[in-house]
């Protein structure tokens, strides 16, 4: 049995019918084509399905698109605004802070995350805040220099 619900994915309201045991990762992948967020553990521990619910980092591989009805969705896709990145985006690539790309869409939104709640992090706050995501390619120092670098305004070969 499907359920409609109504959310609003990067902006744009959307109304869809889910089964109940969809997940939000499988809508957000397989009903609007959004590829980002990755599937990686499945049980909330590695961080590449992060996606923003009501600006909240959120393990989308466990939370059921019924919990999503009437919430605003942010994924990886809709940071960019048409042809310029979104600076932490740029800030990644800049610092070499991707390498395979598996993990990078969870580690930016949660990075997007911090910089809202708290705009000039720590170093020691971002590893924490950062420290649900994990990169198998081990590119943790680059991570934490680019959004510490963006969130300190400074930019490393201007």
């Amino acid at each position: 049995m499907k359920k409609l619900i109504s959310l609003i994915i990067n902006g744009n309201e959307r109304s869809v019918e889910v089964e109940a045991r969809t997940t939000l990762l499988d809508l957000v992948r397989e009903q609007f084509g959004l590829t980002g967020a990755k599937l990686g553990c499945d049980i909330q521990v590695c961080g590449a399905c992060t996606l923003l619910v009501d600006d909240k980092p959120v393990s989308a591989c466990s939370m059921l698109a019924l919990d999503a009805d009437g919430c605003a969705i942010e994924t990886v896709e809709g940071l960019s605004s048409k042809d310029k990145l979104h600076p932490l985006q740029e800030a990644f690539m800049e610092f070499g802070a991707l390498q395979c790309g598996y993990c990078t869409s969870g580690f930016i939104l949660t990075a997007k995350a911090l910089l809202a709640e708290c705009p000039q992090p720590t170093e020691t706050q971002i590893r924490d805040y950062l420290a649900g995501n994990f990169c198998r390619c081990g590119c943790y120092q680059e991570i934490v220099q680019a959004v510490r670098n963006l969130a300190s305004g400074v930019r490393s070969k201007e």
